[in-house]
């Protein structure tokens, strides 16, 4: 318990005084926000703080941040540890910064801050690599609470031959084609504060259960049980990293950010909206992981699955009417992400094109552009055996790649501007580390060591991931200084909204 409540701690703590530095560092003024000198009705629409915050914190948290911290626990009770701090250095002050260089932006997406602070080339691999992640993000939570409903709730069966399947499939894409093409108040704006509520409160109540449990089966971290995951063959380094990813650091969150970030009305709302959020759902993983490990000490199976261990969690906790709200959480959460990918990925497309997005026709003919490739995808993970698993792992490991692409450009941006860049330089080179010594190992990556030999050893990976990640470092401050030396016009994108209001 003693380890719980320091990780608790440090998330509040640490958590309250690291935004206010991160804060202090980029340094929120009163100008004149996207939301209200670039107002269109549809996507730069303003809305009090209260519901971006609770917006922004259901777009980011998907399933992520339950599932992973459930199987991340696995690792024992260090996660109490690393889940914090993570949360704390990487995952909140990267979500702060990408929203506010986003408002400073017109409230550009990703990809467009991505070609102005790291160059045309790099740009166009990002392009890419994101389009993709926003379409599997899309395809896995049309999946996940699709099979859930079908299973859990009209308790049939989810196998491709059953068309109550398609049947739930199709009205989650209709709902997402909704949510894709109206303007965000009108239908994200409404719905998504109860939904934002309701996971708020059930996380709060297995908190106050794990607390009443009294730390009986909640052991403290030991140095002599670094590594408790089952067989003691899986390294917390890169695996660890990787399982939990929403709890503590996830890509996705930069292109969630940037949504938000046209709807902000005042840049001091930004801690609250982007910081704080991403504080809200590192003690989302914390609770769910507490829970799972109390249940696990008492003799749940650890290889039980990680949704079934969500719904005896939620019944041990929160009772028959909690396990409910379980059930409803891990539909609604998938789907709370999903629908704002796809709408992401749209204005994404639009932004890259140049495509206006007041018309509904040309609203309309981005979305079915993106909604056809979507649909091929998920019949293709249902009717293959491993379908849907291949694609979750790449899932997995293109979140977290993603995410160095947007420390590095925070990196930029905080050298051409001459504030503090090492708090985003850092946490880059260390998840560059991570993804490039995963996708170098795994067998659905290159299978580095077991190609020479060691496959039970992470020897070259690790050896080959330093080397790259001593390249990122070096590339990331070249271009820093090369910016700052060819006058970059730093005001550019800030004093544009502010022009036209």
């Amino acid at each position: 318990m003693t380890t719980f409540l320091i990780g608790i701690l440090i998330l509040v703590i640490g958590g309250a005084l690291y935004g206010k530095f991160c804060e202090k560092i980029f340094g929120p003024d009163d100008r004149v926000t996207p939301a209200i000198a670039m107002a269109d009705g549809v996507d730069y629409v303003s809305m009090p703080k209260w519901k971006n915050s609770l917006i922004n914190l259901l777009n980011i948290a998907g399933t992520g941040p339950i599932i992973g911290p459930i199987q991340g626990i696995l690792f024992g009770p260090i996660a109490f540890i690393t889940i914090p701090i993570g949360c704390v250095l990487g995952g909140a002050m990267h979500d702060y910064f990408s929203g506010m260089i986003s408002m400073r932006n017109e409230g550009a997406q990703m990809p467009k801050l991505i070609g102005k602070y790291l160059g045309g080339k790099i740009h166009s691999v990002y392009n890419i690599v994101v389009w993709f992640l926003m379409l599997l993000v899309g395809v896995v939570f049309v999946y996940t609470p699709g099979d859930i409903v079908v299973s859990e709730l009209i308790k049939q069966k989810t196998s491709i031959d059953n068309p109550t399947v398609w049947i739930v499939y199709g009205s989650i894409f209709f709902y997402y084609l909704i949510a894709t093409l109206f303007p965000i108040d009108q239908i994200i704006g409404r719905i998504y504060p109860i939904f934002g509520a309701i996971l708020v409160f059930s996380s709060l109540g297995i908190f106050g259960g794990v607390i009443l449990d009294g730390g009986k089966n909640l052991q403290n971290f030991n140095f002599g049980l670094l590594n408790q995951y089952p067989g003691g063959k899986t390294p917390i380094i890169p695996i660890f990293f990787i399982t939990v990813a929403c709890g503590i650091l996830s890509g996705f969150h930069a292109t969630q950010t940037t949504l938000i970030s046209r709807t902000v009305t005042h840049e001091k709302e930004g801690r609250t909206t982007f910081f704080n959020m991403m504080l809200v759902e590192g003690f989302i993983a914390m609770a769910w992981a507490a829970g799972a490990l109390v249940l696990f000490n008492r003799g749940l199976d650890m290889e039980t699955g990680a949704v079934l261990v969500i719904g005896k969690v939620s019944r041990e906790f929160l009772g028959n009417i909690g396990g409910f709200f379980a059930i409803l959480g891990v539909v609604v959460l998938p789907i709370t992400s999903g629908d704002t990918a796809f709408r992401g990925l749209r204005l994404m497309l639009a932004e890259r094109f140049n495509i206006d997005q007041k018309p509904y026709n040309k609203r309309l003919a981005i979305t079915a552009g993106i909604f056809i490739p979507a649909m091929l995808i998920l019949y293709y993970a249902k009717s293959s055996p491993t379908g849907f698993t291949t694609l979750w792992r790449y899932f997995a490991f293109t979140n977290q790649g993603i995410a160095t692409f947007a420390l590095s450009m925070e990196t930029v941006y905080l050298y051409v501007h001459g504030k503090k860049y090492l708090i985003a330089l850092l946490p880059g080179m260390f998840y560059t580390f991570v993804v490039t010594s995963y996708i170098l190992h795994a067998k659905i990556g290159l299978n580095l060591d077991s190609l020479l030999g060691i496959p039970d050893s992470y020897m070259y990976s690790y050896l080959v991931a330093g080397i790259v990640v001593v390249l990122y470092g070096f590339a990331t401050m070249k271009h820093a200084r090369a910016k700052k030396d060819d006058g970059l016009d730093l005001e550019e994108f800030d004093t544009k909204a502010n022009k036209k209001a």
